[in-house]
Formats: structure tokens, sequence, C-alpha cells
């Protein structure tokens, strides 16, 4: 018993020692704006090479969605150097794994290669944003592959959530498309269009390209130089959308949707952008309701009262207006209303009572393990330096993040639920199975 407790201690002491460690890092920028941040883990031989470029959904203009997202696909389809089909054949063939991923605010593209195929890294990555082909045969061949990813996602059960949500809490914000953008808007487009919008978003001042893992840092530094140095700079995206006026009094909306069996309660909040300190706190709050089959909703939802077959709260974070969400599948004949009154009564006891200390420690200490896993590789570390430098303004948050959920207090907690979780702040959403709306 005494071994096994030593054990157990000594693990717990490992634990705090890596939750606390920093990471190290440093950043430069080339001539033409390309910002570089270089972290260097020499305890395995991986690295991971990555851009993040400033462009999401949300950078479209009229009757043109989806166009980030497209060009996530279409800047696979090769360079001036790089066969058609063959970029997707370099990596694997090198040991190398990769991946891309297109927010309403940002697309992603990352390697992870053994450390010796760092130069290879780099190439690919600077021939994707020196001179890719963007020509009618990758145009055609990526706008098949974006519909049938769209009939993969959309059409299944609650595939159309996000897509239901975001058309209903925004009004004016390009937040209110699908981040996949509308079929007949990518079908109308021109190759012009799409050179256009490469073109104007592509560029070395509006990206961030990060280096992580077994890395000499000089070495890499003239790697960099080689490969990035000549692509040339872009004139500075500016972005001026339009403000949503604020809820200020429930709406009711009834949407249907034919692969949907059971029916969904959605209470839908517009709350800050995520840079914006009530933004980690409603991530706390969200996790407090539904961290877990522990967590307040799922409890009383549906292990006590068995009113539902699932209850989450969901705090979707984005750059310029967040979203806070309430959903409920109810159990048998359960009334959607019934749901959310459920929902509003564990609103209000946190809105007038303070969360327990024992629920407050529980929810540090998830953090605390969440912000560990999410730096535990080199791959992890990479996409948290380029998201806190693109879309955070803050490098250092990788270091910083956790000590802002400490210093989350009960009282702030409540303060911030009395804030913005009130019902004359939100979208109630009956989401039913049935044929689709037409709004």
């Amino acid at each position: 018993m005494r071994k096994k407790l030593l054990v157990f201690t000594a693990l717990l002491l490992g634990y705090a020692n890596f939750s606390a460690q920093q990471v190290e890092y440093i950043e430069y920028d080339l001539d033409n704006g390309l910002h570089v941040i270089l972290h260097q883990d020499n305890s395995a031989p991986v690295v991971s090479t990555s851009v993040m470029y400033d462009v999401g959904g949300k950078d479209r203009e009229k009757d043109r969605t989806g166009f980030a997202h497209f060009f996530e696909h279409l800047l696979f389809e090769g360079s001036e150097n790089i066969g058609r089909g063959e970029f997707m054949k370099i990596i694997p063939a090198n040991g190398g794994t990769f991946n891309a991923n297109t927010s309403n605010d940002r697309t992603y593209y990352y390697e992870v290669f053994p450390s010796n195929k760092l130069e290879l890294g780099l190439w690919l990555e600077s021939e994707r944003m020196l001179h890719p082909v963007i020509d009618k045969i990758g145009v055609d061949t990526q706008n098949e592959v974006v519909k049938e990813e769209k009939r993969q996602s959309y059409d299944r059960p609650y595939g159309k959530l996000l897509k239901v949500v975001s058309e209903n809490i925004f009004k004016v914000h390009p937040y209110k498309d699908e981040n996949i953008g509308k079929m007949e808007d990518l079908d109308a487009a021109t190759l012009d269009e799409f050179m256009a919008y490469f073109d104007k978003y592509y560029g070395p001042s509006n990206a961030v390209l990060v280096v992580a893992g077994d890395i000499d840092i000089d070495q890499t530094k003239a790697l960099i130089g080689k490969y990035f140095s000549e692509i040339k700079s872009k004139p500075e995206v500016v972005r001026d959308f339009p403000k949503e006026a604020p809820i200020t009094e429930s709406i009711k909306v009834t949407e249907y949707d034919k692969n949907v069996q059971i029916p969904m309660a959605i209470a839908a909040y517009r709350t800050p952008g995520f840079k914006d300190r009530d933004a980690f706190v409603l991530d706390m709050i969200s996790t407090y309701l539904s961290g877990g089959k522990s967590s307040v909703l799922y409890k009383k939802l549906v292990d006590d009262k068995k009113l539902a077959l699932q209850a989450a709260a969901i705090n979707l974070g984005q750059v310029d207006y967040s979203v806070f969400a309430l959903i409920s599948l109810p159990l048998g004949d359960v009334e959607l209303d019934t749901l959310i009154s459920e929902i509003d009564e564990e609103i209000v006891k946190m809105q007038t009572e303070l969360i327990s200390e024992r629920d407050y420690q529980k929810l540090l200490n998830q953090f605390e393990s969440s912000f560990v896993m999410s730096n535990a590789s080199v791959d992890g570390i990479a996409s948290s330096l380029a998201t806190y430098y693109l879309l955070y303004d803050n490098v250092n948050l990788i270091n910083e993040l956790l000590g802002i959920y400490r210093s989350i207090t009960r009282e702030e907690i409540q303060a911030v639920a009395k804030k913005y979780l009130n019902p004359n702040q939100r979208v109630e959403i009956d989401y039913l199975p049935g044929e689709e709306s037409t709004n």
C-alpha cells in the first residue's frame, strides 16, 4: 500500500511540474511580413511545420460563401513544382502525416515529419504560399470533393445544428453563413474570382509560420529564409464587418430537418469574441453545466429526472462574436419547453448562488488537465502558438491561459451568468423532424 501511495504521489508531483512548465519559443518577422514562431523540443525526433492564414468562412463577397474552406482543399492540388495530386503522396512517402482545417476565422495547414525531413515540410508550405496551381481542373475537382463533404456532414442527424444556430443568432455578420459555403455560390464563381481570393488572403503578412519540435534554431532560420523570403508581400487585409444589434427579447424559432428523428431544444446566446475575459468565464460555465456525466445538466436531466437523452452547454468561441448554446434531446414525450425550463432553473441557481467550492475546484482541475493535454505534443504546441498569435494577438497565452482560468472566481462566474444568460437575450429554437424550412 505504501509503495502504491508513493507511486501515486510521484505521479501527482510529475503532473504538477509538467503542467507548470513554460513553453519556450522565439518569434520574428521576415521582410515580406511573414511572422515566424519557433519552438525547440529535442526530446523526440519529430517536427511540425504549420501555417495558419488569417482567412476563414467570414471572409467572403456577396453571394460567394465558402471560399476559405474551398481553398483548404484547393491548395493541396499542386504547385509549379509539385504535380497535381502529388502533395498528398509526398508527405506519407517521407514518413509524415498532414491535415488542414478551416473555421470562420482562420485556415490551418500542418505536417508532422521525422525531424530529418524539416526542409521538406518547409518547402511544401512555401510552395503552397508562393505559386499554387489554381486552374479549372483543380477547381472542378475540388468542387465535387466539397459537395461530397457537405453531403456527408449535413445529411446526417443534427448535421445542420451549427447552421441552424448561426442563421438565427446572426442577422448581418457573415458568421450567419455556413462555413462550408453554399454550393450554388461555388458553382457560380469564376476562375478569376478564385485567383483574386488567393491574391488577397494568402500572402505572407496574412499568415504565421510555426515550426515546433526537434530543430536547431539557427539551421531552421536559414531554411525558412531560403524558402519563404522570396515570396512577395501583399497589401494588408482590411475588414469592416457589420455589427449585430443586441438581442433584447426572446426570439422563438422552429426549424425542420428531414434527417432528424428526435427533436432538440436549443437556447442560443450571442456572446463576446473569445479574446474578451468574459469568454473565458463562459468556457468555465459551459464545462460546469455539461463537462462530463457528473456535470449539472447531465446528472439532473439524464440521470436523476430521466427527462432527456442528452443535455449540453456549448461555448463556441470566435473572434468577433461567440455563441453559447444550451441543447437537449427529450426522452419519450417530454416537451421541449420542459427541458428549457429545467435548464433555466440551473442557470438561475448560478445567477443567484455561488457554485460550491468543491465544484469550483473540480472545474480548475478539468481546465488544468485540458491545458496539459493540448500542449502534450509538438503539433499541439504548434497549433496553440499559431492560434494565440493570429487570433488572440498574444502568443504567450500558451503560458498564461491556465493562469487566466485559475484567476476566475466563483463570484465572477455568477456575474457573467447574470450578464449574458437571460431569457430575453437568446434565440429559442425547436429543432424538429420534418421537411426543411426555407428561411
